[in-house]
């Protein structure tokens, strides 16, 4: 049987929707309440979506580039890499494993100059590591021979340095060797046999890919400087990480893809923290108008409380009539806001084609953004904290309207009625 306290609050919530002429004017505050607290909770799941959406489509780019795992040796060069490689590749979640040289250097193409960051890699290990091969704008991994000195660039680098394929480029490396002149760099001529474009400008505009065995010649190196290494799940990277660092034997160093960008990360999160404090204001202004609609009801049945503590009623089930109403209004205005947050978060690359159709503007041009759409990424992990959190300030914000009303005393409310 449903307790009589729960069907006086839906009764007074329905007479309050209807908006009777006496208790209009409560009725427009009721609704606006409702719509504060819906638009509050619609704009946080919007919002954090898109910011969702545009930290995975940037994560995704930087690790199409970039390692879930790194391992580097203590002793600088790592001759023996297939040894920690066989051990790496004894773990089930580990997808591939490629040794890799690293250094920086400038090219220079006559006039044009830029300092880059150079990969040396093994084109027949390289794409279980990283999807630069699915990424060349022209040209192969492939074509990086050893002893031919190829050199595949970033689609950014080579417009900068006004190269193409066929063009040659002279590397230079701030490693210096005596001559009758003085300290001279080393340099080197390489020939463009390719072009990539992973859609991260970072990297696009600042890295070249050349052979291992080139670049260990070049910066003489003894050997690879580490091993790249690519996981089934890279959100389990960190302790993937961990498990690798053990099976080693703590001979090698290992780090994994978030340490290496936690500042990119991090700043992402405070930026997402403070948005949610800013917007939910909107469900804070929400829950001060169902406090003054609640207080406007109260004074308005102060008759109809006055009979029902006549009858018996006890001022907690009085409280509990209000509170009733108050969590009604607040359970409408969450479900109306998780059900419009989520309809538009899911149909954003829908909507907004539409509107810059309809009004001829571009929101994100390509020629200034690398990311030229707005995308979504709902999460449960945010949408169930956001809903908690604006049904829990709901029905705090009855608290008081309740109290108020169970402390009505019949005689005095009976009085001039």
């Amino acid at each position: 049987m449903i307790p009589y306290e729960l069907k006086i609050g839906w009764r007074y919530t329905r007479q309050g929707r209807r908006g009777q002429k006496k208790n209009g004017f409560i009725s427009f505050i009721s609704v606006m309440s409702v719509a504060s607290i819906a638009l509050g909770v619609m704009a946080l799941i919007v919002v954090l979506s898109v910011m969702n959406g545009f930290q995975k489509e940037v994560r995704d780019r930087m690790l199409s580039v970039i390692p879930h795992i790194e391992v580097l040796s203590y002793e600088g060069a790592m001759a023996d890499w297939k040894t920690p490689a066989t051990i790496v590749e004894q773990n089930p979640h580990v997808k591939g494993v490629a040794p890799f040289s690293s250094g920086q250097g400038l090219l220079s193409t006559g006039r044009n100059v830029r300092g880059v960051l150079l990969r040396g890699i093994d084109p027949q290990r390289e794409p279980t590591v990283s999807d630069i091969n699915k990424q060349m704008f022209t040209g192969s991994l492939s074509d990086l021979k050893v002893g031919e000195y190829n050199i595949v660039l970033g689609l950014d680098l080579a417009r900068l340095l006004g190269v193409r394929v066929g063009d040659k480029v002279n590397v230079i490396i701030p490693q210096g060797r005596a001559t009758p002149a003085g300290i001279v760099p080393r340099m080197r001529a390489f020939t463009v046999t390719g072009i990539f474009s992973s859609g991260h400008y970072e990297y696009d505009s600042s890295m070249a890919v050349i052979n291992m065995k080139d670049c260990q010649t070049l910066m003489r190196h003894t050997g690879p400087d580490g091993l790249r290494i690519r996981v089934d799940d890279m959100n389990e990277a960190p302790a993937i990480a961990y498990e690798l660092l053990t099976a080693l034997k703590g001979d090698y160093a290992v780090t994994d893809w978030s340490r290496q960008n936690r500042t990119w990360f991090a700043a992402v999160q405070v930026e997402k923290r403070m948005m949610t404090i800013i917007l939910f204001l909107i469900v804070l202004v929400g829950a001060f108008g169902l406090v003054s609609s609640m207080v406007m009801t109260v004074t308005e049945k102060q008759s109809d409380i006055a009979i029902l503590r006549t009858l018996g009623a006890s001022p907690g089930s009085i409280m509990t009539i209000f509170m009733v109403q108050g969590a009604i209004v607040g359970v409408v205005g969450v479900a109306c806001g998780v059900a419009l947050g989520l309809l538009i978060a899911c149909n954003l690359d829908v909507i907004v084609p539409t509107i810059e159709s309809l009004f001829g503007v571009q929101f994100l041009p390509k020629e200034v953004y690398f990311i030229s759409s707005l995308p979504s990424d709902p999460r449960m992990s945010d949408i169930v904290p956001i809903a908690s959190f604006s049904l829990i300030l709901s029905l705090l914000a009855t608290i008081y309207p309740s109290w108020r009303a169970a402390r009505t005393k019949p005689a005095e409310a009976l009085r001039y009625e």
